[in-house]
């Protein structure tokens, strides 16, 4: 049987170009630290002031809606994609730069992933985490070469990393994660790999 390859050329330094737009992963709610708020506040104003479009979930609430908010008030883009089935869920966001309704939940991620040149993780969930997982995988299995960021707010990720480098140590990752994951404690620390 013959087998055809079809290959995406990638972009072999993505970490060092200047990102143009961020998908934001995050909670449809808010938690229960009013220092995730904070940050994703602070991080709407830096990518607003950054020209640094968001690409998030669509949805008006929790820290999700608090960082499109965010980066309206400060006059910049944001892009969300929201699946039918969220419509009600999440509340779709209708004062964004673009609304995005997609079919589901695996048009959604495909979709959040393409129009991003790199991803951010922010606390959240199991949905948050699921898209944490996916892209970090996507990325070792070569379908992208995105740099991927987690923002630890206030050591909300303390655990999954520790789990993270427990699987390398038990032999179940194929490389250190942290060729493929950036952590970082502040929206700030954020410009120093951007631009």
């Amino acid at each position: 049987m013959k087998i055809n390859k079809f290959v995406i050329p990638l972009p072999q330094f993505i970490s060092n170009m200047a990102i143009q737009s961020l998908a934001v992963f995050c909670g449809s709610k808010k938690g229960t630290n009013p220092l995730y708020t904070e940050h994703a506040i602070q991080l709407g104003k830096l990518m607003a002031e950054n020209n640094i479009r968001l690409i998030y979930g669509g949805g008006s609430a929790g820290i999700m809606g608090s960082i499109a908010d965010s980066v309206m008030q400060y006059g910049g883009k944001v892009t969300g994609i929201i699946p039918k089935i969220l419509l009600e869920w999440e509340v779709q966001h209708l004062g964004i730069s673009e609304l995005i309704i997609s079919d589901d939940m695996h048009e959604r991620k495909r979709k959040l992933y393409s129009l991003c040149d790199a991803a951010l993780i922010l606390p959240g969930g199991f949905g948050t985490l699921d898209e944490l997982f996916e892209i970090i995988t996507w990325n070792q299995l070569t379908i992208h070469d995105k740099q991927i960021y987690i923002l630890n707010s206030g050591g909300f990720y303390n655990h999954l990393i520790a789990h993270i480098r427990l699987m390398k140590q038990e032999q179940f990752l194929y490389e250190e994660a942290e060729k493929r994951v950036t952590i970082i404690d502040d929206p700030a620390e954020l410009l120093n790999y951007i631009n």
